[in-house]
């Protein structure tokens, strides 16, 4: 037991396989319950409707599970859905806006013609869309993209005067996300860049966060 019990300490693992490290442990359950909420979404939206009963059982789950309160995508869907219920009852209207807010949430459900669904979100992007500038601005970009390569886009930038950077830092001006996202963006670069962004922006940062689509609108526009 000796050699098991040192060979678990030197990985951080205790006797039972668990983390002892309990920041990671409390990271894992955030992911956890991030995975489970994303799910609850998209089986409300499975048949492309939703009810008051099934906002409220979201609500509540937000509200049960506080640990993942705080984070994206609980953090947002939360205020506007207890807003919407606030007085009970659920108009039309708040329909609509929590059904389109439900739907950017886990990202396009429409089909592609290569008949993949995509997984891409809009729910991080800066409302109203920022005017962009290059001029001694930092982007960063993400996802996959319909315009062109990263290193074109990166280009892109360098020659309006601007830096392109490879990963998010407290000096980013833009995160730049393609029109396509991944399957699992939540747990593959793609989602960590854009999770970063999201907290620095929150901080105070000012960080742009913009579609492939609104980019390239600025490209065009200067050519």
């Amino acid at each position: 037991m000796g050699w098991f019990n040192e060979t678990f300490k030197r990985q951080g693992m205790d006797e039972h396989g668990q983390p002892l490290n309990r920041m990671y442990r409390a990271h894992a359950v955030q992911e956890r319950q991030v995975d489970e909420l994303i799910g609850l979404v998209k089986g409300v939206l499975a048949d492309g409707a939703i009810c008051q009963g099934e906002v409220q059982y979201l609500l509540k789950w937000i509200e049960s599970n506080r640990t993942a309160a705080d984070q994206w995508p609980a953090n947002v869907l939360y205020p506007r859905i207890a807003t919407a219920l606030a007085d009970g009852h659920m108009d039309e209207e708040e329909e609509r806006e929590i059904m389109s807010l439900l739907i950017s949430t886990v990202g396009n459900r429409s089909l592609p013609k290569d008949g993949e669904a995509s997984h891409s979100t809009a729910l991080p992007l800066c409302h109203p869309t920022p005017t962009i500038r290059y001029a001694a601005q930092t982007f960063c970009f993400t996802g996959k993209f319909n315009s062109g390569t990263r290193d074109w886009c990166g280009r892109q930038v360098h020659d309006r005067g601007g830096f392109a950077a490879s990963g998010i830092t407290k000096k980013l001006n833009y995160l730049v996300i393609g029109e396509i996202g991944s399957r699992d963006w939540l747990h593959s670069t793609h989602g960590l860049k854009i999770k970063k962004a999201l907290e620095y922006r929150d901080a105070g940062q000012p960080l742009h966060i913009v579609s492939e689509q609104h980019w390239y609108g600025s490209i065009q526009a200067q050519d």
